[in-house]
């Protein structure tokens, strides 16, 4: 399929309330609750359910969620973990015992083991509940997927092209209930027509009965079921006993903007890391992809991901030196290691003594609440594995897990996997209002989007559409990272292509066309057009700005009445 990326979008400007996803159905979804009564939180909970409906390919309620919310009455920032945990029965000397080794990744993505409890619908409920309106119950706000899963809705274009990737694990004769994520058969095309009965059923079984409708009885035991015929070890205990967390988010400062993050499982983390790091670099003096802009982001991310991939891990189990990774001191050690004209070829950890496929979307009301709101499967479907009856698929986020035993993110039993997906928020450093909702979605991407985004809008002053249009560089890979390899995209021009091979990189691209999904897809919401200059600091202008990644088939909605 031949993707054109050159159309041009304005940036969405409103003043009651703004929603940005990678669909337009999710996106008039969730604008439907807010004129509703609904806030921010209702609104992307909403969204969830809609592009579950809508983008099963990329997300569902069969994965994790990962949600920061800002409260305008208190002027703060909290965050939802909905991310799932191994089986209490999976242990490394388990899978040793079946003939995994330690210097092996994690079993095959089609493997039961690969599956971790589902976050999600959890995440969903606890959201709505801790933060939402209170004017809405949780079948109003899940009723229009309902609707749109029963009634049918026609499938976007690079849906239709993901479906028709992934849709071999549907396929495969030992998914027993693949099918039915299928359309007679196959991956639905391009503007036919889509519909899902039984995942209908499930969002509605779970606005009636809450948390109990997904985790006990029949949806549970059909996951049990489905998860133990692949070879895993999940029972229905295990999805029983799952809880969300909420954790203090974490932050650093950056030239005035406070930026903020999930707390590890979570790899938002990175983005931090690599933020303290170019603080001290003339970004603006560099220009905007120039080979030195380029070589710059791209070696501060290598040195971030090389921290963050070992010491990431879940905090409940293992003990993450966070405090020294964001210290503008541990900044400053990092920075040094860069050279202005080279290339790094063995990057190395810091030491410390210590005991791309997703839905990102976001949402604003007029009450000026927001919520950086992220959903996903992992590897496109997942497992691919569909429970019984139930109409969605299983997550693989046990491939996130380590099999040696001396690293922090090893496997173990109720332990959540290192996680790919995160939401995130800026805050003016002073007052602590709301400036910035945001995300890029796309496995390891993640982190480099939001670093290029949020550079994009602070350094060059562009408003959150432009910020998402310009082309991207990808530091190794979605899935699988390599630190050897940069890709680009289309538009950074062939002579700066030939600096950075002369710098010792070795690069891929322009990378043009469908491919460019390796390079994620965004969404942004702002608090007036608080990166055109600081005079527009002073005084927050009463509008929301907005941007939707040209990368997806989706839009940022606003309304003013």
């Amino acid at each position: 399929m031949s993707v054109d990326f050159n159309s041009r979008r304005s940036c969405v400007v409103c003043t009651k309330g703004c929603v940005a996803s990678s669909q337009h159905l999710a996106s008039e979804i969730g604008i439907g609750i807010l004129k509703k009564g609904g806030n921010a939180a209702d609104a992307a909970v909403a969204m969830a359910a809609a592009l579950n409906v809508t983008e099963p390919c990329s997300t569902g309620i069969g994965g994790d969620a990962f949600c920061l919310f800002y409260d305008s009455k208190a002027n703060e920032v909290h965050s939802v973990n909905g991310s799932g945990r191994a089986p209490s029965k999976l242990t490394v000397e388990l899978l040793h015992s079946q003939g995994f080794s330690m210097t092996q990744p994690f079993p095959a993505q089609t493997h039961g083991h690969s599956v971790t409890v589902p976050g999600a619908p959890a995440a969903w409920i606890d959201t709505v509940e801790k933060f939402g309106s209170g004017k809405l119950s949780m079948l109003e706000i899940l009723d229009p997927a309902i609707e749109l899963a029963e009634t049918g809705y026609p499938v976007q274009e690079l849906t239709a092209s993901f479906w028709n990737k992934g849709s071999y694990l549907l396929t495969d004769p030992n998914n027993r209930y693949g099918t039915d994520m299928l359309l007679n058969g196959q991956a639905p095309k391009h503007g036919e027509i889509m519909r899902m009965p039984h995942l209908a059923n499930t969002l509605r079984e779970l606005g009636i009965q809450g948390k109990s409708g997904f985790y006990c009885g029949r949806i549970a035991k059909a996951i049990a079921d489905v998860v133990q015929y692949h070879g895993g070890v999940m029972t229905t205990e295990d999805l029983a006993s799952h809880v969300t967390t909420f954790e203090d988010p974490i932050s650093i400062d950056y030239k005035g903007y406070k930026v903020w993050e999930v707390p590890p499982n979570g790899q938002g983390i990175t983005t931090l890391i690599a933020l303290n790091i170019l603080e001290g670099m003339d970004l603006k003096g560099m220009g905007h992809n120039s080979a030195e802009y380029i070589h710059s982001l791209a070696e501060t991310l290598k040195l971030s991901f090389t921290d963050t991939t070992w010491f990431c891990a879940d905090t409940s189990q293992v003990e993450v030196p966070i405090t020294q990774l964001l210290s503008k001191e541990y900044a400053a050690k990092r920075r040094s290691l860069i050279k202005s004209d080279r290339a790094s070829s063995d990057v190395q950890r810091g030491s410390f003594s210590v005991g791309n496929d997703t839905v990102y979307f976001t949402t604003a009301d007029k009450e000026g609440n927001a919520c950086s709101f992220i959903n996903s499967n992992f590897m496109g479907f997942g497992t691919g594995f569909v429970p019984e009856g139930c109409g969605f698929t299983l997550q693989n986020r046990g491939c996130g897990f380590s099999l040696d035993p001396k690293h922090p993110n090893v496997l173990a039993p109720n332990k959540r996997p290192f996680h790919t997906i995160i939401p995130g928020m800026v805050t003016d450093t002073n007052s602590n209002e709301l400036l910035v909702s945001f995300g890029v979605m796309g496995g390891f991407m993640q982190p480099q989007g939001q670093v290029q985004t949020l550079l994009n809008m602070i350094e060059f002053g562009m408003d959150p559409q432009k910020a998402l249009d310009v082309p991207r560089l990808c530091v190794g890979g979605s899935y699988g990272y390599d630190s050897a390899i940069i890709a680009v995209e289309e538009g950074i021009s062939p002579d700066v292509v030939q600096k950075l091979k002369s710098f010792g990189h070795t690069v891929e691209g322009p990378v043009c066309g469908e491919n460019r999904s390796r390079f994620g897809r965004g969404q942004i919401i702002t608090r007036g057009p608080v990166f055109r200059g600081q005079e527009y600091r002073k005084e927050i202008i009463p509008t929301l700005w907005a941007g939707s990644d040209p990368r997806g088939d989706g839009m940022a909605i606003g309304y003013c009445t």
